[in-house]
This record gives C-alpha cells, structure tokens and sequence, in this order.
C-alpha cells in the first residue's frame, strides 16, 4: 500500500489550515493581542459625598449624576472661568484671555469652507485600474434634469397668454437607462 499521496494530501490541508490562522480574529480571540485602553476616552468621576438633607429622594438607575458636567462645559471653565462663576464673559476678560485671543491670529475668512472643499478634491487619489475597469459608468446625478429650452418656451407661452408662471407642466429630459451592452 502506497501512503504518498495521503501523505502529501495532509500536508497540503495543514499548510492550508496552518495558513487560515494567520488573520488577526484567531489571535484576538485567544487572547494573544493586547487591547489598550483609549486614553482620550477615560474621564474622572465627581467625588462622592454626603447629601445636605436626608429626604432627598435615591436616583435613578442609569440617569446621569447631576455633580458632572460634559467635557465641553469642562473645557469652557477651564479656559473661561466667568462661565462657571455665572458673571458673565463679555466685559470682564482678563489680560491672558484677551492675549489667548490675539494669539489665536485673525478670524477665518467667510468662505473658508469653499476653499477647503475645493483644496479636499484636489486630494483625492487616482482610481485604482481595477475599479476603472468593473466601475466605468458614472452614477447618474441625482434628481430631474430641467430640460431649459422648452421650460422658457413654456414660460414665454405663459407671460404672453397673461397665465401664471406655475401654470403647465414643467418639461424634464428624461433620462435613458442603459443596459451593460451600451459600452459606447
């Protein structure tokens, strides 16, 4: 009996086996890899103390603590104190508020996020040949095409028959679906 072929069918299953436990969900689930906490995600908790008065009634389970503020008013009266104290930020600004201000330069430009949009899709990356190839025809654009000659014919029609601009249907290209023999 010839035991070459088995043999070499198992070690061709056991290289295959062997190669499926490379991914990183094999080692996660034994517990190989290490998770570190997200050090921006640990917050502290308000001490505990006693209450002032005794009739206070217990809190709900899972409602939040009323002693916490968010991470917003947090970082407000830490740059801010007026805010905490409740006086009020407009007059009082003290001198290393108004130079934090001063050093913060100039107020941004009203269409700064037109320019940041323009600069974003200047930075999008070329098509791999792949996707070029099994993603070759745009999405069409969302929407109705306004088809712009007979929409001022009609309204034209409209002014010169003393209707109302509203009056009459609205003419739109309808669009041709193409089929995936359509290549040119």
């Amino acid at each position: 009996m010839d035991r070459a072929p088995l043999r070499l069918a198992l070690a061709l299953s056991a290289c295959a086996l062997l190669g499926a436990c490379s991914g990183n969900d094999l080692t996660r689930t034994f517990g190989l890899t290490r998770d570190a906490p997200d050090e921006f995600q640990v917050t502290t908790r308000a001490p505990l103390s006693m209450p002032p008065d005794f009739s206070l009634r217990p809190p709900r389970p899972g409602a939040a603590r009323p002693q916490e503020t968010s991470q917003r008013q947090q970082a407000e009266e830490a740059l801010v104190p007026q805010v905490a104290l409740g006086t009020g930020v407009a007059a009082d600004t003290s001198p290393g508020q108004q130079a934090l201000v001063q050093a913060a330069g100039p107020s941004a430009p009203a269409d700064i996020r037109r320019k940041l949009d323009q600069e974003g899709a200047l930075d999008v990356p070329d098509r791999p040949f792949t996707d070029k190839l099994m993603f070759w025809q745009a999405p069409p654009q969302p929407g109705t095409v306004l088809d712009p000659e007979k929409e001022a014919q009609r309204l034209r029609e409209n002014a010169a028959l003393g209707q109302s601009p509203e009056q009459g249907d609205t003419p739109i290209i309808q669009r041709t679906r193409k089929s995936m023999f359509d290549i040119f």
